[in-house]
């Protein structure tokens, strides 16, 4: 399955035009190019000048008097000096890209072309990598078939910060997105874009929770600047793969003992979905701290399906607790901590009369 999504600037100029066939290969051609969705073109270059040929009508129907020299071409909104049923782009180094258009001499729209260029280079301008040394991050809560992606935006004087459902004059990158699940015959994968931008949620609607993973989703995203510059990022992973729980639930049941849950999102039955913690505690008591986490001391390991009960020390000062799931080698969950504070006991005064 394809899943093709663009931000709704794009999206109403594409349902604004006669939605027709536009691709027409000839002449000095780049490297390659491939329809990324109707009337969106992407075109590969090497920086070598070369011409991409676009075709405005596959008939002379949409024409009056039936002379293709009728045709008229724009480029983002300003008019051509080419006339003609087909139209060369011209392209060198990464120039060339933009909204192409043609009209009849009444004014009449015939058709419209956004051509997208790819370099072909492995050096990337758009997204930065990871820690992981990654373009894409993905993770999901449990293993219902809800999963998050998501990105760091390259922010260099070539690429603007994008905003996906905001209409700002400064906001002139869009981007989409493909994703393909193997032997799936209908559109049981359903993905958006976060309000964000910068990142996409994802439903597999086939998903199995308590089935084996057979296969892998394939996910492709597809990042264009101001300047139709177009670059691609890809992951393929099982869920399983990303797992990472949300941060579990500590509650302190008396001066010795803490209790930590499941977190409420994790997938049930616990008895078939164990989770395993990593407890710390620590001397620091780190009041005004953002992690007091960061550096576990005294850690130690349990296995348990639904509860657990810990003792905690009364030289410790904060506990520390994490998840993950017990039967695959997935991500931590984000730690979870309480400060211990030792209650006060309030001293009578014996008063005589």
């Amino acid at each position: 399955i394809n899943i093709i999504l663009f931000s709704p600037t794009m999206m109403n100029f594409i349902d604004y035009i006669l939605m027709c066939a536009f691709l027409h290969v000839g002449y000095q051609n780049p490297l390659s190019s491939w329809t990324l969705q109707p009337n969106v073109l992407v075109v590969k270059v090497n920086g070598s000048p070369s011409q991409q040929a676009l075709k405005c009508l596959h008939s002379a129907e949409g024409l009056t008097n039936g002379d293709d020299k009728d045709i008229l071409w724009k480029k983002n909104g300003r008019e051509e000096k080419q006339r003609g049923n087909s139209y060369l782009v011209q392209l060198e180094e990464s120039l060339g890209g933009g909204r192409y258009s043609c009209y009849s001499t009444n004014g009449s729209l015939l058709n419209h072309t956004v051509v997208l260029i790819q370099e072909d280079t492995t050096r990337r301008k758009i997204l930065m990598k990871t820690d992981q040394e990654e373009y894409l991050k993905c993770s999901t809560q449990n293993f219902e078939g809800a999963f998050r992606c998501s990105w760091t935006w390259h922010r260099t004087p070539h690429t603007l910060q994008p905003c996906f459902l905001c209409h700002l004059s400064n906001n002139n990158t869009h981007f989409g997105l493909k994703i393909k699940k193997k032997k799936k015959k209908t559109n049981l994968l359903l993905c958006s874009v976060d309000g964000t931008g910068d990142g996409i949620s994802c439903v597999d609607k086939r998903h199995c929770a308590f089935a084996e993973e057979k296969h892998r989703i394939f996910l492709t995203v597809y990042v264009k600047t101001e300047h139709f510059l177009v670059e691609s990022y890809s992951k393929h992973f099982y869920l399983s793969e990303i797992v990472k729980p949300d941060k579990v639930k500590i509650r302190r049941v008396n001066t010795s003992m803490i209790e930590v849950t499941y977190p409420s999102s994790w997938s049930s039955p616990s008895s078939y979905f164990p989770l395993t913690f990593q407890v710390s505690q620590s001397t620091r008591g780190c009041k005004n701290c953002d992690n007091p986490c960061e550096n576990p001391t005294a850690t130690v390991m349990v296995n348990s399906s639904s509860h657990c009960r810990f003792e905690v020390k009364s030289e410790f000062k904060t506990v520390c607790v994490r998840a993950k799931d017990a039967l695959y080698n997935s991500q931590w969950s984000d730690w979870s901590h309480l400060r211990l504070r030792k209650k006060r006991k309030n001293k009578q005064k014996n008063h005589t009369s």
